[in-house]
């Protein structure tokens, strides 16, 4: 056990990408994949929800991202949508976990099997609330944020907002995708 802890604390310290900031996400590889500890934000404004896409994926996905070690959930949310969106917003309640398996689409996960918790966060946005993006990938594509209805015909992640965002409930909600 202590030889696999500290075969995670250094594979934990040794990732990274082109920022530099990456080398204490919560990305493990194992065997010929990843474990990833996520976090995503819930912004709701006028019965929408904000998205983020890129240059690259033809798909959009939650405000959020990778938990750094040593943070909590609600402090790397909270980081998170600072980053992507310039505003500091404060957590209302967590609303999902989302347990995922897929096979990754970036240059450090390309066709590998990718686990995936993470913990959605609904987020007190303010009545200003005017996001700015200038974030980008670990690739360098520039991400774009974007206001989605449940109707909205493009495909998203985690696809249960698309109804669970309708009629917003208090209790913590437990989901589990397997595209392996």
């Amino acid at each position: 056990m202590i030889r696999t802890a500290s075969m995670i604390l250094s594979v934990i310290s040794h990732a990274g990408d082109n920022t530099g900031d990456m080398n204490k996400d919560m990305t493990v590889p194992i065997e010929d994949g990843f474990i990833n500890i996520r976090v995503g934000a819930i912004i709701m404004k006028d019965g929408k929800f904000l998205m983020v896409g890129n240059e690259r994926a033809d798909y959009l996905y939650s405000v959020g991202g990778r938990i750094r070690f040593g943070e909590t959930a609600k402090e790397a949310v909270i980081r998170e949508v600072y980053e992507e969106t310039g505003i500091r917003m404060e957590t209302d309640r967590l609303g999902f976990i989302h347990e995922n398996y897929f096979y990754g689409d970036a240059p450090s996960n390309m066709g590998k099997l990718v686990y995936e918790v993470s913990y959605f966060f609904y987020m007190k946005t303010p009545d200003d609330f005017e996001p700015v993006s200038s974030d980008f990938t670990e690739d360098n594509s520039k991400e774009h944020l974007v206001w989605v209805t449940p109707e909205d015909p493009r495909t998203i992640y985690p696809n249960f907002f698309r109804s669970e965002l309708l009629h917003p409930e208090k209790n913590i909600k437990h989901f589990v995708t397997d595209e392996r």
